[in-house]
């Protein structure tokens, strides 16, 4: 398989993570829109109802700091830093457009969620975060 189809597989919606955090905050009580293209970065997950935007990122992708699954490829490596890097400026893009409008943001990353005590602790900072509004 080339890069190019291997890079055509990788999904941009309804991710392991993403679902796992679906299923989390819909067993919590909590009812969402997904992938919202009104609101800038088209977060994965919103709470309109609450005004708060969730992105669920993947630490390879969206570069989450000194994760170990934010692996760097060895080869092709200027245009892996560049494109990583035009993930990054455009997630910080998107965080501040959305502070803008009045949402707020939460960021949920790939490894925090990958037991059930953390993705429940990560479902409480939700709900906590819909109380303060």
């Amino acid at each position: 398989m080339t890069r190019s189809e291997v890079m055509a597989r990788v999904k941009s919606k309804d991710t392991t993570p993403e679902l796992a955090v679906r299923r989390a905050l819909f067993a919590a009580g909590l009812r969402y829109r997904l992938n919202a293209k009104q609101l800038p970065g088209s977060p994965d997950i919103i709470l309109p109802s609450r005004r708060i935007a969730i992105f669920v990122h993947g630490c390879f992708w969206h570069r989450h700091p000194d994760c170990k699954r934010a692996t760097f490829p060895s080869s092709n490596v200027l245009y892996w830093q560049g494109k990583f890097d035009r993930n990054v400026a455009r997630d910080a893009e998107a965080k501040e457009a959305i502070q803008n409008l009045g949402w707020q943001h939460i960021t949920i990353w790939e490894c925090d969620i990958r037991t059930p005590a953390k993705l429940a602790e990560l479902v409480d900072r939700v709900k906590a975060s819909a109380v303060l509004q």
